[in-house]
Order: C-alpha cells, then sequence, then structure tokens
C-alpha cells in the first residue's frame, strides 16, 4: 500500500540546551565519583524519560531535603533552590552540588543587586515553577512580588513606584513577556530592567524556529513534559504563529494520529530538555505511516557550553 507524502519540517535549534545537558552530567558524575546512590532535589529537568534515565543509574528524586539521608549527595536541580535550601544542607553538614543552570544563577544575581541597592523585585514568571520559587527564595519575603499577566500589573501593590526592578523567569515566551514588560513600563516608568534579557538564549532560539516553521506547517508538535515550561511555550508560540492544530507530546506513543488525517506536512521540535532520541522515535513513528520527506529549518547555531562544578572535574 502507498504511503501518503508528508513534508516533516524539523527546527534547529530544538532539544537540550547547554544548562540542561549541565545538569544531566553533573548527576551522572556525582554518580561516578561517589556511587550510587545520589540524591537529587526535585527532577533534575523537566523531562520523564531522562530522569527514569537517570533513575535506573542510581538516581535517587526527592522534593525536599528532608527526605535525604546525610551521608549521601544531594543535588540541586537546573531550575535553581531558594536560599534556605543549602542553607539547611550546610546546616546538617550534607555534600550538596549545585546544578543551577548558570542562566538562572544570572538572575539570582541580578535581583539581589537590585536588592543591595534598596530597589523592591518584579518578577515575571509561573507561580509554583520551581525556578520562580528559587528566584523568588533568593530575597526575603516581600522583596519578589509575582506577576504572570498584564493584568496583574494593574493591581500590583508595590512599597516605592520609584525603587523598583524587574526579572523574569528563563523560560518564558518571549511575545507573552513583551507584553508585561510594556505594561510594567507603563505604570512605573522608571522600573530597571535586566542588563541583558533574562529569557535565556535556548527558549528564545526555540521559539523563533517554531515561529519560522508554522509559516510552512499545517500542524506542529513539540516533543516535550507537560511539567516542562519551555515546551509549553513552544505550543503556544506555535499555535499564535498560525497552526492551530500545535500539540505537546512525551513520546510517539502520545501522537493522536486521528487528528492529523489528511495533512501533508508537519513541524517537528522539542523543548530544551527532551533528548534527541524522542525527537528520532517521532520521526521514526511518522515514517512508518508516511512517505516523509525531512525539512530543516535552522533559525540559528548554538555552541554555548557551562562548565559543571570543579569539585566534579577534579575527579571525573
Amino acid at each position: 500500500m502507498t504511503k501518503p507524502p508528508l513534508t516533516l519540517y524539523l527546527a534547529a535549534p530544538r532539544g537540550f540546551c547547554a544548562g540542561v545537558d549541565r545538569a544531566i552530567k553533573i548527576v551522572e558524575m556525582a554518580l561516578s565519583k561517589y556511587g550510587a546512590p545520589v540524591y537529587v532535589r526535585h527532577e533534575i529537568v523537566h523531562n520523564k524519560y531522562v530522569v527514569d534515565d537517570l533513575r535506573s543509574k542510581g538516581a535517587v528524586f526527592v522534593e525536599e531535603l528532608d527526605e535525604c539521608p546525610v551521608d549521601r549527595p544531594v543535588i540541586f536541580s537546573a531550575h535553581g533552590v531558594p536560599k534556605s535550601v543549602p542553607a539547611e544542607a550546610s546546616a546538617r553538614r550534607m555534600l550538596y552540588v549545585d546544578a543551577t543552570c548558570p542562566l538562572v544563577s544570572k538572575v539570582h544575581i541580578e535581583a539581589e543587586r537590585h536588592h543591595e541597592n534598596g530597589l523592591q523585585i518584579v518578577m515575571i514568571g509561573h507561580a509554583g515553577h520551581p525556578e520562580t520559587v528559587g528566584t523568588m527564595g533568593q530575597l526575603p519575603p516581600g522583596e519578589v512580588l509575582l506577576v504572570e499577566t498584564p493584568a496583574d500589573v494593574a493591581t500590583l501593590a508595590v512599597r516605592d513606584a520609584a525603587k523598583l526592578a524587574f526579572v523574569t523567569q528563563t523560560t518564558l515566551s518571549v511575545d507573552d513577556t513583551a507584553e508585561i514588560v510594556a505594561a510594567l513600563q507603563a505604570r512605573f516608568p522608571s522600573i530597571i530592567g535586566p542588563h541583558k534579557e533574562d529569557i535565556c538564549y535556548a527558549t528564545t532560539n526555540r521559539q523563533e524556529a517554531v515561529k519560522a516553521m508554522a509559516r510552512e506547517a499545517e500542524a506542529m508538535l513539540v516533543v516535550g513534559a507537560p511539567n516542562s515550561s519551555n515546551s509549553r511555550r513552544l505550543v503556544e508560540v506555535g499555535a499564535r504563529a498560525g497552526c492551530t492544530y500545535s500539540q505537546l507530546v512525551q513520546r510517539a506513543t502520545d501522537i493522536d494520529w486521528r487528528a492529523l488525517e489528511g495533512i501533508a506536512s508537519i513541524g517537528v521540535t522539542a523543548g530544551a530538555s527532551a533528548p534527541e532520541v524522542l525527537v528520532e522515535e517521532v520521526i521514526d513513528a511518522f515514517r512508518t505511516r508516511y512517505d516523509v520527506t525531512v525539512e530543516m529549518v535552522e533559525t540559528a547555531q548554538e555552541n554555548v557550553e557551562f562548565k559543571v562544578p570543579r569539585v566534579l572535574r577534579e575527579t571525573a
């Protein structure tokens, strides 16, 4: 039986960013150096496949430090943690390794510097996301106010409208964040922004690739996890850019084939915490049903690499 033709547009860049790659290496190197088990506070990155793979190698994932024994190493996830977490680990004399993405750490440093200069911080982010919790937890309660939408800006109660700065979660929609920033600047004209964009290069690059693909593709699939902020933003960006069918899938088994009946082109990308093996799995699934022609849509090249902590490099 002849397979129907399908043009599959493949985003570049896609998948792992430098911060995710570094965080995974940290867990693997810690297992190599200290042996199993190694404890990880929160999912090291938001991807079930990655977490399950590391769990099979001896990583134990917990949500709080009190679930960890004091005689085993504990790793903090790439999303960052409140200051109270390393303080507690130090008080318990635990060996801990911080896998916070350096670009998230940059936001933490920005917030602290603004605080030292007497400014109250407004954070643009998603309530409850570990990165937001970690960034807000760098400063005392009340020093960081959270906004999620332009409407939140209108009701924001600040200490002094002339002494404000804002920071953002690194994995937000570039376009949505711009709307919130505009609302902040309109209400608080003297508010100070980041010296350099807080939304990370990988988030921006992946969203730009999706926008380019959406001009060609009838539908869009984003390989990623439901709790991955940057992956969910890619779905939203795809829909906004013209792909009315823009969906998140964790694995090829999640593809809704009936929803894709009759299409002749589809865009495929992956969030920054999704490994390439899952993208290949999705492409293979399409090849079993379609006569696939793959076309790369490249909007940027990435060569960023972050070093792992010295405590692991010394004996790796």
